[in-house]
């Protein structure tokens, strides 16, 4: 299948505010070129992006872009790119991922090709590193309801993470196949025993920023000693459990498996029985 990883990644803006982003979001997410508006660059004629191309039409740019590149990032309004890309859509297994993402920088929206493309990855991806809310409407993901939050001292290896997810899942009373989520806070953007941990679990990784932790309210877990050594944090598993999902609450709390910490939110439907 290809993706985003094998044909390359294009971030697109019309605006300043957007270039800075489409900044950022290139030096996360790896090589990808970056198109910003003429217009905007006209009234920062030094350049928001460390290095881009100008364009003058995003209908144009996207009829020259969508079948060369596996991924395409619009930091414009979702309407913009909707009819930016509608002459061009024909199948879900050739499509571009395609995802959408706000000036503001609060929301990576999976808007094309999401579970087959690639574009709930790398909506997920975008919002790891934008500190941003993944928007992900796959049928298959939201009926997933389980988020297991994972905290680590630096070094830990990617089977003992394993080992201790599984462990917290069977705690539970739940299986891999309930979870839409691994979670962890942000300062765990490089830790490599996490990230080979979800890629062996097939897992997608939702990093929460730790000034969300910070910020909320303490109550709603336990505070662990660690964690406030280590990061400067309340607690790790149990708050990146209960952030990295909506309407969620704690189905197993922080549980200490061979050094690991889990913890298992599940997410409620509010149109549940």
């Amino acid at each position: 299948m290809s993706g985003p990883a094998q044909k390359g990644l294009a971030i697109v803006t019309l605006s300043r505010e957007g270039a800075q982003l489409a900044a950022a979001l290139a030096r996360a997410l790896g090589p990808a070129e970056v198109f910003v508006h003429a217009s905007a660059v006209e009234s920062d004629p030094a350049g928001p992006a460390e290095s881009f191309r100008t364009f003058d039409s995003i209908a144009a740019l996207t009829g020259e872009l969508f079948d060369r590149v596996g991924g395409l990032v619009y930091v414009v309004p979702t309407g913009v790119a909707v009819r930016a890309i509608a002459p061009h859509v024909r199948d879900k297994r050739a499509d571009p991922a395609v995802v959408v993402v706000d000036a503001g920088g609060r929301w990576a929206i999976s808007l094309l090709s999401g579970h087959e493309g690639g574009a709930n990855d790398l909506a997920l991806r975008a919002a790891n590193a934008l500190g941003a809310e993944p928007v992900v409407s796959t049928t298959t993901e939201a009926l997933k309801t389980l988020i297991v939050g994972v905290g680590c001292r630096r070094g830990t290896a990617a089977g003992r993470i394993v080992q201790a997810v599984r462990a917290a899942l069977a705690a539970a009373g739940a299986g891999l196949e309930q979870v839409r989520l691994l979670a962890s806070v942000d300062l765990k953007a490089d830790e490599p025993g996490l990230l080979e941990a979800a890629e062996m679990l097939g897992l997608p990784l939702r990093l929460v920023p730790a000034d969300e932790i910070r910020s909320t309210c303490r109550g709603d877990f336990a505070e662990s000693a660690t964690a406030m050594e280590k990061l400067n944090l309340p607690a790790a598993a149990e708050p990146s459990a209960l952030l990295a999902g909506r309407r969620t609450r704690l189905l197993l709390p922080r549980q200490i498996v061979d050094g690991v910490t889990v913890a298992v939110a599940r997410e409620d439907c509010m149109w549940s029985d």
